[in-house]
């Protein structure tokens, strides 16, 4: 090799060196830029609610937390209220072709009071039946001015005339307890949640055979895909006595297989299913303004990563066929009222 050689091979490397710098400084570029696009995407799709400022203080107070050396922690480790509702408040194509109604006839179907004991090692799961009979209390409305206080009225009714705000002021009316957080999530997202996580797996105890719900199961295991989990959660002619009681037993078979699901998703190993089921949750998510962002979120998340399915109770508020119609339920006493002061 002579020395000519040799210098234009040094003279290369240089240039050769620069270009695959350029294309390293081009792909974290590239990164960078795609994981602030996926970051504003996922933020943007959540909608919130100022429940806080539309409630003010007429409100049960929000315990005062004791002191205890773990507080210092980055995570939040107090105990937290967080209500869940399902609704199809949303209007859409999706959400009709899964028999979701319109924005304007929104109803709140699935309830959940959703308590996490301090330490968030912990938590129990009350369900509360859409046809009990409550006094709903005067919500404030968006529009200015606001509802007339209704006696006996179906629980479900305070979402329909008040959204959000109203249903955390109707929650916080019967049970005295603080909500410290709401969460809504429609038709379609819970559809959407399923799939991303690849379906979920529920044993039923008896056939299904619910023409409105478009669900027929055989009693045994099953793998459900979004929609089919969605027609179980929303089920109860073709189960029981059709009441909503054992619709609520489905759904809470559904919380613990979808927590086990999530548990043994992978989710931390692998960005695309991860990045899948964040889109799919935030895409149909309403919450209040203390959860309506990707940071709070994933603090929330990761405040209850020590939660596990076999630590989570889940539980139906206790009640009694209602004395003015058969079809409706009223809360049971003392016991209602005892199940809510565990949870303050």
């Amino acid at each position: 090799m002579t020395g000519d050689d040799e210098d234009r091979r040094a003279g290369r490397r240089p240039r050769v060196l620069k270009a695959v710098g350029l294309t390293l400084v081009g792909a974290l570029v590239a990164g960078c830029a795609a994981a602030g696009w996926a970051y504003w995407h996922l933020n943007s799709n959540i909608k919130s609610v100022d429940i806080n400022s539309a409630l003010g203080d007429d409100r049960p107070a929000k315990p005062t937390p004791t002191p205890t050396a773990s507080q210092e922690a980055p995570l939040p480790t107090e105990a937290v209220n967080i209500l869940v509702l399902g609704s199809d408040s949303r209007s859409g194509e999706e959400n009709e072709a899964l028999g979701g109604g319109s924005s304007t006839g929104a109803r709140s179907d699935t309830a959940m009071v959703v308590h996490v004991d301090a330490g968030r090692t912990a938590a129990t799961v009350v369900s509360i039946p859409r046809d009990t009979l409550v006094t709903r209390p005067s919500c404030p409305l968006e529009s200015g001015g606001a509802t007339a206080v209704s006696y006996g009225s179906m629980f479900n009714s305070a979402y329909a005339v008040g959204g959000p705000v109203c249903a955390v002021k109707t929650v916080e009316s019967i049970t005295d307890v603080r909500m410290d957080h709401y969460i809504e999530i429609d038709f379609s997202g819970f559809a959407k949640l399923v799939n991303a996580l690849g379906g979920v797996t529920v044993t039923t105890d008896e056939d299904i055979d619910d023409d409105d719900s478009h669900l027929h199961l055989k009693a045994g295991t099953h793998h459900l895909d979004g929609k089919q989990a969605l027609a179980l959660a929303r089920t109860r002619h073709g189960i029981g006595d059709g009441s909503d009681l054992g619709r609520i037993g489905l759904q809470q078979k559904l919380v613990k297989a979808l927590l086990k699901q999530i548990s043994s998703a992978g989710l931390l190993t692998s960005p695309a299913k991860l990045y899948s089921v964040a889109d799919a949750v935030t895409g149909s998510l309403t919450t209040d303004t203390g959860l309506d962002s990707l940071s709070e979120l994933t603090s929330l998340g990761e405040s209850l990563k020590g939660l596990a399915a076999a630590d989570v109770k889940t539980v139906t508020m206790p009640v009694v066929t209602a004395p003015s119609n058969p079809n409706r339920v009223v809360a049971k006493e003392p016991a209602a009222s005892e199940l809510w002061e565990s949870l303050r």
